[in-house]
């Protein structure tokens, strides 16, 4: 039976994987339309997360000059007094011109960018609420993606008041830089936030229920970062739940499951995120969510109704724009027979800490558990020309290849520039080179990629000792014959 929609494919939600999802189907000919509040074009995204947070973080360390200490001396700062509206203009700057681009992205390509808040009549049929008038609308779409992205998760035992008590979509809004911070929670937010009001001078305390934070990335990696935090003042209470936090008008005091009690002026919850889809009416699609309002999907980003798509931090692990861009895409060329492919095992992931933390491929966790043989080589910034240039004394570069084959199995760093030159290492990865590419290229002199040379040879060195001592304990050995 033929059906007739007003669109062939509707899009909930405008972050990066609802406009990737809806530019791609655009360009494969089809009618296309956005629908999201006024207030969120761009999404968490633009809004109230990647780019603030990033934005925040970049003026941070401008203004604090804390990257040319080593330099200038530990007293350096471009300005003695950092206030909030100094961090706030560089960034309302950045998402004002990042929802321009987006609206100008989807009008050239003949997308429909409806705002409101959208909930499903039935599998094809949408309601849209209007953000600024009482008018409703109805649609339908022959397929849907759903990239509605995610809000903080909120404990039912804290009493949340957007000034002393505040989730990480709040913390923008402080009216000063506070002296004191209580952070809960060390995932990659609490972590990012934590490193940047630290940065700013803050006594920042990070409070995590786990033994460790960022259990996913290298435990070296970690350490680095976890020692050039302590440098900073910070305090760290791993294996510790949160009982209570109390707030008047001069600070809180957070109490631990332990009983110890912390005194800061303000706390910032980020334990976890919630799956934005509550308002949706799922069940009128035939879908449900998790508990945490997430929903599962297939390798195609197919739900369980097979014309539903959901994409982005709505769907879980590994949350982050640049994966969500690309599940978009993925989604909707799948949603009309366009092939595409998916890079699985070669996704970056970066964590904009205060120094950055980025990698790609394996840990040495990861390949000692499946019994792969691996050497490692290690590169320091400091022991580079362009690291003592920019003032970075702690950076590092590790590259992790196989024994066997020579291939580069992982890559990791931290410090400045993680987040960009981790490509490097990945575009390597992908093209299927081994270790004995960055042996014999040459690279640019004085700077940071420098370190894939150096970790590079520094394996190659491992290697070669091995096999040389290898082939003297064969010719040692007497002959059998």
């Amino acid at each position: 039976m033929e059906h007739s929609y007003d669109f062939d494919l509707a899009v909930i939600g405008s972050g990066p994987g609802g406009q990737k999802a809806a530019i791609m189907a655009a360009k494969l000919g089809h009618k296309v339309c956005v629908i999201d509040s006024q207030r969120m074009v761009g999404g968490v995204c633009v809004n109230t997360g990647t780019i603030p947070s990033k934005t925040l973080r970049e003026a941070v360390l401008y203004l604090t000059g804390m990257q040319l200490r080593d330099i200038y001396g530990a007293s350096y700062r471009v300005k003695d007094e950092i206030t909030i509206s100094d961090l706030l203009s560089r960034l309302q700057h950045v998402v004002g011109r990042e929802t321009e681009v987006i609206r100008a992205q989807l009008i050239r390509n003949h997308i429909e960018l409806l705002p409101g808040m959208a909930s499903f009549l039935d599998p094809h049929t949408l309601a849209v609420e209007s953000d600024s008038t009482f008018e409703h609308r109805t649609l339908t779409a022959e397929k849907v993606v759903i990239a509605t992205g995610t809000t903080p998760a909120r404990p039912k035992h804290i009493k949340f008041d957007g000034v002393r008590i505040l989730d990480s979509d709040q913390i923008l809004a402080l009216d000063k830089v506070p002296d004191s911070m209580v952070v809960v929670g060390a995932g990659v937010i609490g972590v990012e936030y934590a490193s940047i009001f630290a940065a700013l001078g803050t006594r920042v305390t990070l409070v995590e229920k786990r033994p460790q934070m960022l259990d996913f990335c290298d435990p070296e990696i970690v350490e680095s970062l976890k020692f050039h935090l302590r440098d900073h003042a910070m305090s760290f209470r791993f294996g510790e739940e949160v009982a209570s936090v109390e707030s008047s008008g001069r600070g809180t005091i957070t109490t631990l499951g332990s009983g110890k009690k912390i005194a800061a002026e303000v706390v910032m919850y980020s334990a976890g995120r919630q799956g934005n889809t509550a308002q949706l009416n799922l069940d009128l699609a035939g879908l449900t969510a998790d508990a945490r309002g997430r929903l599962v999907v297939d390798s195609n980003y197919r739900t369980a109704m097979e014309h539903i798509y959901a994409v982005g931090d709505v769907i879980g692990f590994p949350a982050l724009a640049a994966t969500s861009m690309d599940q978009g895409r993925l989604a909707a060329s799948h949603a009309f027979g366009e092939p595409a492919n998916e890079l699985h095992g070669l996704q970056p992931i970066g964590i904009y800490t205060i120094p950055e933390i980025s990698y790609c491929g394996k840990t040495e966790a990861e390949l000692t558990g499946e019994s792969v043989p691996f050497e490692v080589g290690i590169s320091r910034y400091r022991e580079l020309a362009r690291g003592q240039i920019i003032g970075d004394s702690y950076g590092m570069l590790k590259l992790i290849v196989h024994s066997e084959n020579r291939s580069i199995l992982g890559v990791h760093v931290f410090g400045t520039n993680a987040t960009e030159l981790v490509h490097i290492g990945q575009a390597i990865m992908g093209c299927g080179g081994t270790v004995d590419y960055l042996v014999d290229t040459v690279l640019n002199y004085p700077t940071l990629s420098e370190a894939y040379k150096v970790a590079a040879l520094d394996v190659a060195n491992k290697l070669r000792a091995v096999a040389r001592f290898t082939n003297e304990m064969i010719i040692s050995e007497p002959s059998t014959l």
